[in-house]
This record gives structure tokens, C-alpha cells and sequence, in this order.
């Protein structure tokens, strides 16, 4: 049944091109369960020299789509939530903990890495995260993603498809370890320390 669904959404979405691509990015940020990446990749394949075009198309309509699951977090809130998303209801907490703990990298993250984007467009809206950073974690996030895909596939073919998923994690741990050492710095820098040396200036 749900093969059956995965391949017939595919079919459906192939079948209008650019346009089905669109979609599916913007329907995948905030209620449509399949992600736009399968698309996108059978597409970059077929067509190289427009899989940078393939990735805009993506990252603009995912974006858009992220819109739409803020306003559905922001006027629906937890109900809505709860009942659309029962599968889901577990993740609610563990965003609600990486908005206070990280903020915008919390979107960042979810944008880039196959974490369930479409749970961190609706928390935003419940949580009331800053909408103007919210679109540009997510436009940024989420350009990440598809454009590692696009360029990897204009440039390699679909002998690079098998190590996409590498690339991927690859790219999120240098990111990782880029914010862990900027919250680092920051944690020094708002220490004792440096506020007695900041008096002192």
C-alpha cells in the first residue's frame, strides 16, 4: 500500500516536470511525506546541465512550502499539530528543546538534514519563531541541501547518486563542528573572564 503510494506520487509529480518538482517541494515542507530529493535526483540525472536550475526550483518552492507549515503552526497550534502529525507528537518536545538551546540553527538543521522538515516549519509557527529568520535559515538550509545534490550530479552523473547520502552527512558534520565552535567561542567570550578583561578596557 505504501509502495503503491510512493511510486503513483512519484509518477504523478514526474509527469509535470519542473512544475511537479515544485510541488513536491513546496507540499513536502509542511503536510506531503515524500521528500522532493527522489525527484529532484531522476531529474539532475536525465537532464545534468539544468540540475542547478532543478535545485533553485526546490529551494524556492520548499521555502514557500515552509511558509505555509509556519502559518499552519502559528494560527493551528498544538491541535492541528497533534492531529495530523500523531507520528510525529514525539518530535514536538525535542524541537521545543533545540529552539532554546540553538535558535535558528535549529531551522538551519532541520533544512539541510533529512530530519522531518516539515515537524520544524509547523513548530516554528507554534513556538512564534522570528518569521523573517525562519525563511532565511530555511532558504539557506535548504539551498544546501539540493544544490549538493544538483552540483554532484551535473558534475559526476549518476555514478555520484550511490554516495549522495554521504555527501550529505559528510557536509552536516563539517557544519556541526562549525557551530559547535561558534557557541564555543561565544560561551568564552560571555565568561568571567572576559568580562573582567571588558571592564578593564
Amino acid at each position: 500500500m505504501i509502495k503503491e503510494f510512493f511510486e503513483a506520487s512519484i509518477e504523478f509529480f514526474s509527469e509535470m516536470g519542473m512544475t511537479g518538482l515544485g510541488l513536491l517541494a513546496f507540499a513536502e515542507s509542511s503536510f506531503f511525506p515524500i521528500p522532493p530529493d527522489i525527484l529532484l535526483i531522476a531529474m539532475s540525472i536525465n537532464t545534468p546541465q539544468k540540475a542547478l536550475l532543478f535545485a533553485l526550483i526546490c529551494t524556492t518552492f520548499s521555502t514557500l512550502g515552509g511558509g505555509l507549515g509556519y502559518a499552519i503552526g502559528k494560527f493551528g497550534g498544538r491541535p492541528i499539530f497533534h492531529k495530523f502529525f500523531r507520528k510525529h507528537v514525539h518530535y514536538l518536545e525535542k524541537v521545543e528543546n533545540m529552539y532554546t538551546k540553538y535558535g535558528l540553527w535549529a531551522v538551519f538543521a532541520a533544512a539541510f538534514t533529512p530530519i522531518p522538515y516539515k515537524v520544524f516549519t509547523i513548530a516554528s509557527g507554534i513556538f512564534s519563531f522570528n518569521l523573517m529568520s525562519f525563511i532565511l535559515a530555511s532558504f539557506i538550509g535548504r539551498g544546501a541541501r539540493f544544490f549538493i545534490i544538483g552540483m554532484s550530479l551535473m558534475f559526476l552523473g549518476d555514478r555520484v547518486k550511490d554516495y549522495l547520502e554521504l555527501l550529505i552527512l559528510a557536509a552536516i558534520a563539517a557544519i556541526a563542528v562549525l557551530v559547535w565552535l561558534y557557541y564555543r567561542r561565544k560561551k568564552s567570550m560571555s565568561g568571567p573572564e572576559y568580562e573582567c578583561e571588558k571592564n578593564r578596557g
